[in-house]
């Protein structure tokens, strides 16, 4: 392995982490800073120089993609033998390994079975969407809750429906589960932890097998997550934490930073790592950027420019979002005649309810887009898929009777979760489409044709129409950010509640 290699092109931030073989390690990686090259490195150097063989080293990543351009660097550096993994790779590997089979069969998704037992509820629930309760089932489990404690351990966290009925969709879907044979995700590490607590020499064998690891988003980990690396690591301290405070943005999976806050504390003689130098962003942007950071608590990080000058961010005024979204089409085609690609274009949205707007503004201007999808959400294709087939000339009548039996109402309440309040804008559109429409010449189906023309767009190459959390990671040369606006962003459920305003502003942050 060439050690040239290993340190070649990084800065000072970058070199002291990567020659931190051994003990704890906390690397504070701003946004654009170099994270995963800083990681990969520093891995191989603890290869390079004997502090570990490339066996003995777990490296822990969110998603099955980073942990593949993670095993492909190493195998680049000369350090192909070290496991990089996701937390639930690494579980299933576990739990195969000392079971001698699979813990089961892994349900890919919860939101099926959770929809089979979402229509059981009464209304004006039974049509809320599936994906809101797999998130909520999702955020109980992952802060080791069962269907038993559920309700004590909210602590103020409110459920999309009522407490009561979230419990007993939660036990439902459990028992469901079970007898099926299946397991999901959070049931891995579940199974894993409990098969490290309950046999200790599993657990020294574990122990034997890795004797150092990385984690990368660690500002993402959760309860469970926690609970399980501290099992793997025991009262050793050779763990490499690295995340942005800043970019924490999952709290509604049970996600918090302060793991990641806490490490330094925890290790007293853990080696601190800021890497500041920013390779992604003009020093315009990086100047907003580091204006909210002193809002954004935890560990301070001002980054650094390393590319030239840019074009000032602008921000702009509007009466209101019809006037907003004619500015970013008038806009967008500006750009576009002078150069800048449709798919280097992107508006960020804080909520789904307001992608629609700009999926009309654009279709109207005849402006290619991808990512929005309002007839592919769970309002238009159930109500959709209800007037299949109908040939009724009172089309905006019949669109308003079917959305009531769907639950629409015309003043939503207060506390609906995010996916309910954009099911619920979703229907409104529709109604307010179906309006515009019916003319008493055409019929439903006329109605469902034109919007499929209007809204299928399938569109490739085209700009981006995208939620801030969907955005995290991607880049653009071109980016808006429409409705920075209370009750949007921030959302009206984060008002009055610190620890949701601090995750707005976070939003804000990584957009």
């Amino acid at each position: 392995m060439d050690a040239a290699a290993i340190f070649d092109g990084l800065n000072p931030e970058q070199r002291r982490a990567v020659e931190a073989v051994r003990g704890p390690v906390c690397i504070l990686a701003g946004a654009g800073s170099g994270k995963t090259t800083t990681i990969t490195r520093r891995i191989a150097n603890q290869v390079a120089v004997g502090a570990f063989s490339a066996d003995q080293i777990l490296a822990v990543t969110f998603t099955d993609k980073a942990a593949r351009e993670m095993r492909s660097r190493l195998e680049e550096l000369g350090a192909g033998g070290v496991r990089a993994r996701t937390f639930h790779s690494a579980a299933f590997a576990q739990l195969r390994w000392f079971r001698g089979e699979p813990p089961g069969r892994i349900l890919a998704s919860k939101a099926l079975m959770l929809r089979q037992i979402g229509n059981t509820l009464p209304m004006p629930y039974k049509f809320r969407p599936a994906v809101d309760l797999a998130t909520e089932v999702e955020w109980a489990k992952n802060r080791r809750l069962t269907p038993e404690t559920y309700r004590r351990g909210l602590n103020g966290h409110e459920p999309p429906i009522p407490d009561d009925l979230m419990a007993r969709v939660f036990r439902e879907y459990e028992r469901r589960k079970e007898a099926s044979g299946a397991v999901d995700f959070e049931d891995l590490l579940a199974l894993a932890v409990k098969l490290l607590e309950d046999e200790p020499e599993a657990l020294a064998q574990v122990h034997d097998r890795y004797r150092a690891f990385t984690v990368d988003e660690y500002q993402d980990v959760n309860l469970l997550q926690q609970t399980l690396l501290e099992l793997w690591l025991g009262e050793r301290d050779d763990l490499c934490a690295v995340g942005d405070d800043y970019q924490s943005i999952y709290a509604f999976t049970g996600a918090t930073p302060e793991y990641l806050l806490a490490l330094p504390q925890r290790f007293a003689n853990a080696t601190l790592v800021r890497l500041e130098a920013n390779y992604r962003s003009t020093p315009q942007v990086l100047g907003l950027a580091n204006r909210l950071a002193p809002r954004l608590g935890g560990a301070e990080k001002q980054l650094r420019e390393t590319y030239g000058a840019g074009p000032e961010p602008e921000l702009r005024g509007f009466a209101d979002g019809e006037a907003e979204g004619k500015f970013v089409v008038e806009r967008v085609h500006e750009l576009h005649a002078a150069g800048t690609p449709l798919e280097e274009m992107a508006v960020l949205i804080r909520l789904n309810a307001r992608s629609a707007d700009f999926e009309e503004a654009f279709s109207d201007a005849e402006i290619p887009f991808q990512g929005a999808a309002l007839l592919t959400r769970d309002a238009a294709r159930q109500l959709l898929k209800g007037l299949a087939g109908s040939t009724s000339r009172s089309v905006a009548y019949e669109v308003r009777r079917l959305a009531r039996e769907h639950g629409w109402e015309e003043t939503p309440p207060e506390g609906l979760g995010e996916r309910e309040l954009t099911r619920q804008s979703d229907l409104a559109r529709l109604i307010r489409l179906a309006e515009e429409f019916d003319d008493g010449s055409h019929d439903v189906g006329d109605w469902i044709a034109w919007l499929r023309e209007r809204f299928d767009h399938g569109a490739q190459g085209g700009a981006h129409l995208l939620t801030l959390h969907r955005a995290k990671g991607l880049e653009w040369d071109a980016v808006f950010l429409p409705r920075i606006e209370e009750r949007e962003l921030p959302c009206k459920q984060a008002l009055g509640d610190d620890g949701a305003i601090a995750e707005e502003r976070r939003l804000l942050y990584v957009g």
